[in-house]
């Protein structure tokens, strides 16, 4: 129970995290765990996510470059079959395969979690003290060129899409994770792209420009009629990376209205770009502090990329949620700021997106 003394915790509403497909590997692998079981293994469940405070999110259905792979085997950045395209029924029965695990936990938890299709419903379930999950594409390779399939997606509950990942697909160009770099990597939107950018505006599915190249962020953004959302990504002048923004970007998220979600990979948040877990909590609160300084409170939320990134020690896993939080207390933010950080502004942006 908190005390008068004790600091105010918010609940926590994240922009991006790879929960779904973390498990459906441990299925695939013979390593099958309930999400309502506490773990060892991964970076978020229902019992560790209850002691955080962490009320829900943008739940990703991520499709892997060769998902009939060995998951067995750790994950090799340096080669190129882990960057292929993927062909859009494989990638369609992958996603599907991730949405009906939601479907599942919903239905097995009594109530406790919720597929939210609305902002209300999002800001509703985390006021309840239940799970709200999201459900987001990361990468658009399920996605047809005739939009069949992202129309049967909404009805289902798709609410939140990125256009890629970091590798080509029929829509666009996504970039590289490497170091130092910039985003301008490739060419922008294909007329597909462009195309599907109207149709989710059309139906009010936020599009999310993290893994976009910069051509195709600026695409978008010449498109798009509403708010510009990089889900994860942090920022490039204090990390170089590829997949981080840069200031002219930030300029634009900042004139759309839009939100960047602060993501949790050591490697897009140390100025050296190394892997290193020994990460101090201040430099994730470095990335939170710039971009307030630059978009204002209102746009700046979190975007872990839990289950999928090597976090900092401090976070390495939602438990350490309140740590960060008082990280950023002690930087100077107060409560009215920090609960935007932590819930408002997402579920802000997903009420403007929508249609």
């Amino acid at each position: 129970m908190q005390n008068e003394t004790s600091p105010r915790r918010f609940p926590v509403f994240d922009g991006h995290n790879d929960t779904l497909l973390k498990l459906e590997i441990d299925a695939i692998k013979g390593t099958e765990r309930s999400f309502f079981d506490r773990s060892e293994r991964g970076h978020i469940d229902a019992v560790r996510a209850k002691e955080a405070g962490f009320s829900g999110g943008l739940f990703a259905m991520f499709v892997p470059s060769n998902p009939d792979q060995d998951f067995s085997k750790p994950f090799n950045p340096n080669d190129p079959v882990n960057f292929q395209e993927v062909p859009q029924k494989q990638a369609l029965d992958f996603t599907m395969r991730m949405l009906e695990r939601a479907e599942q936990i919903e239905a097995a938890s009594q109530g406790g979690v919720v597929i939210c299709r609305s902002a209300e419903e999002n800001l509703a379930t985390v006021e309840a003290d239940k799970l709200a999950i999201s459900l987001h594409i990361e990468g658009a390779e399920a996605i047809d060129t005739g939009f069949q399939a992202l129309e049967d997606l909404y009805n289902r509950g798709l609410r939140s899409l990125g256009l890629v990942w970091s590798r080509e697909n029929a829509f666009g160009s996504g970039v590289p994770m490497a170091f130092p770099a910039s985003p301008d990597t490739g060419p922008g939107l294909t007329s597909a792209g462009r195309a599907l950018v109207q149709e989710c505006n059309r139906l009010g599915i936020l599009l999310d420009v993290s893994h976009l190249n910069e051509k195709g962020f600026w695409d978008l953004a010449g498109i798009t009629d509403r708010p510009i959302v990089a889900s994860h990504s942090n920022v490039h002048a204090i990390c170089e990376s590829s997949r981080n923004l840069t200031g002219k970007q930030l300029d634009a998220i900042r004139e759309s209205e839009g939100l960047v979600g602060v993501n949790f990979h050591v490697a897009f948040l140390r100025p050296d770009g190394k892997h290193q877990k020994d990460t101090p909590l201040e430099t994730v609160a470095d990335h939170v502090a710039r971009l307030v300084d630059h978009l204002g409170a209102d746009h700046v939320g979190l975007g872990s990329d839990f289950d999928g990134c090597l976090p900092p020690e401090g976070l390495s896993d939602v438990t350490g949620l309140p740590a960060l939080f008082d990280v950023l207390r002690e930087r100077g933010f107060d409560d009215a700021t920090l609960e935007k950080i932590a819930y408002r502004n997402w579920i802000s942006m997903l009420e403007k997106s929508a249609a």
